[in-house]
């Protein structure tokens, strides 16, 4: 249960986050009133609290959606934010929203900004997350080698310029974004069985050159003033899990925890392929990151959004 608490730390780096601005001033802490959730099932917490990796449970069997937090969470619990459908402690009228769905792709997200503008927009105080595209890559990878390897990058590419799109409107309108890149696909148990299983072509490598289009171009088509957008790399927090797993607590980086019949939203410490722990395998689906990669993408997501010039 080492996920338990993620915020402390983040809280106390933002106590000290005072610079001196060019007035001989103090730029003041940001301190954001509600958080918005965009993207696909790695950002989606159910009504009952359930999510698409492992989900915790209590010494009575009950779920404890606290336990093993979303990077949102923990995003959250950084500025003292909660969702609604995770509010253990029963906050009164929490100010989390979540507009991820699961399945969505990069078209998805579109509409969920469209909603999210419809409901009130954003402003200063909105810290907003963002990640998406996995289910692009998965998609496009599908339609090799009916289609090329180039004709796939190229649309991989164009995925990555659309959602660089919708995160440059949310900041555009005084949003302030938490961006992260995908986690690379290429490195996901998933890939691994095709590469095992498919001969024509390195297929994990083609996963990860996918994911690496589409990461790259979203890269480069967000604004760039250094305010209004910070970056977390879930594709190199991936790749230094994978290189250096006991540096961050893995025992196992190549397969999936949960079992294939408990998923998609029932998988828990119970439900786990025999010798997997919640708390060592990287990934928990054959696409999913598991809490062990979910803490580390919402450590990374704590401090930028703290020390970032939001």
């Amino acid at each position: 249960m080492k996920f338990l608490k993620q915020g402390a730390l983040a809280l106390a780096a933002a106590a000290v986050l005072t610079a001196c601005g060019g007035g001989g001033g103090q730029i003041e802490p940001f301190k954001p009133t509600r958080i918005m959730a965009f993207g696909d099932e790695a950002s989606v917490i159910t009504s009952e609290g359930r999510k698409y990796m492992v989900n915790a449970l209590t010494s009575t069997d009950a779920l404890d959606c606290a336990v093993y937090p979303l990077w949102t969470q923990s995003l959250a619990s950084a500025f003292g934010l909660v969702f609604p459908e995770c509010n253990p402690n029963k906050v009164a009228s929490p100010t989390g929203k979540i507009y991820a769905t699961a399945g969505a792709k990069v078209a998805g997200v579109k509409a969920q900004v469209d909603a999210a503008f419809g409901a009130g927009g954003f402003d200063s105080k909105a810290l907003v997350s963002v990640m998406a595209g996995a289910n692009d890559v998965l998609e496009l990878y599908a339609q090799f080698p009916a289609q090329s390897r180039d004709a796939l990058l190229a649309q991989a590419g164009q995925r990555g310029r659309a959602l660089a799109e919708q995160v440059n409107r949310i900041a555009n309108a005084d949003g302030r974004v938490i961006l992260a890149t995908l986690p690379d696909l290429g490195l996901t148990p998933f890939a691994l069985k095709e590469r095992q299983s498919k001969t024509d072509t390195d297929r994990a490598k083609l996963l990860s050159d996918l994911t690496a289009e589409f990461n790259n171009q979203m890269r480069l088509n967000i604004l760039n003033d250094g305010r209004a957008i910070g970056l977390v790399l879930g594709d190199e927090m991936s790749q230094a899990i994978v290189r250096f797993p006991g540096a961050f607590g893995a025992t196992n980086v190549i397969d999936a925890a949960c079992l294939e019949s408990s998923l998609p939203l029932q998988c828990t410490p119970k439900t786990l392929v025999t010798g997997a722990s919640a708390d060592s395998y990287l990934w928990a689906t054959s696409v999913q990151l598991g809490p062990v990669g979910q803490n580390r993408l919402g450590l990374l997501a704590q401090t930028r959004a703290v020390n970032n010039p939001f």
